[in-house]
């Protein structure tokens, strides 16, 4: 099954290529041609969600799905929540967000946070379907590891203890990722739903 997938970042759509497994074709808008950028104008990670998915539906008529992922820190607020991508500012990277994390938590002992996904499918029928996950752990002091992206380096999952996400395989962070839940939790739906699909 020919699917969309509203990212230009390679390492999530390998991610996603690699959870929902070779029954799955997973193209990037780019792969079709698409190159603008895609709004993103929501107050929530759901409806940041679909309105990417709606975006590509309605420029494509193709199935496709969007994520939206946020980091929640429990001593920020929550924050930096539905602005993670873009914490530093306008026209920072992920090391720019990761220094203005730390910076933040230099002086705080309570570090608990969670990585949380939501991703929105839509199908030929219009209709969007919304599927989450989580991964819950803490913010390390400094960076480690080089694997990853986003914020990886700084993020310490439950799940192994002692290890950053970007210290992991991918196989070992897919198991317990948010963007690896929501994703698997959206396939296992597909398979159950899908005619044919339950083949991938």
């Amino acid at each position: 099954m020919r699917i969309i997938f509203a990212t230009a970042n390679r390492g999530k759509l390998r991610e996603a290529a690699e959870v929902l497994g070779p029954g799955f074709e997973v193209v990037s808008p780019l792969d079709l041609g698409i190159t603008e950028d895609i709004p993103e104008t929501g107050a929530t990670l759901q409806e940041n969600s679909l309105q990417k998915a709606q975006y590509l539906f309605d420029r494509t008529g193709l199935p496709c799905f969007a994520d939206d992922t946020g980091l929640e820190v429990d001593a920020l607020g929550g924050a930096p929540g539905i602005y993670s991508a873009r914490y530093a500012g306008p026209g920072h990277d992920s090391e720019a967000n990761m220094d203005k994390l730390l910076a933040e938590l230099i002086r705080l002992d309570d570090r608990r946070a969670r990585f949380r996904t939501v991703v929105t499918l839509i199908l030929a029928d219009g209709q969007p379907h919304f599927f989450e996950g989580s991964c819950e752990g803490s913010i390390a002091r400094e960076r480690h590891g080089t694997g990853g992206f986003g914020y990886d380096p700084v993020f310490l999952p439950d799940a192994y203890p002692g290890r950053t996400l970007a210290e992991v395989s991918e196989e070992e962070k897919n198991a317990v990722s948010h963007r690896g839940k929501a994703i698997r939790a959206m396939a296992e739906w597909l398979r159950s739903k899908v005619p044919g699909a339950e083949k991938c």
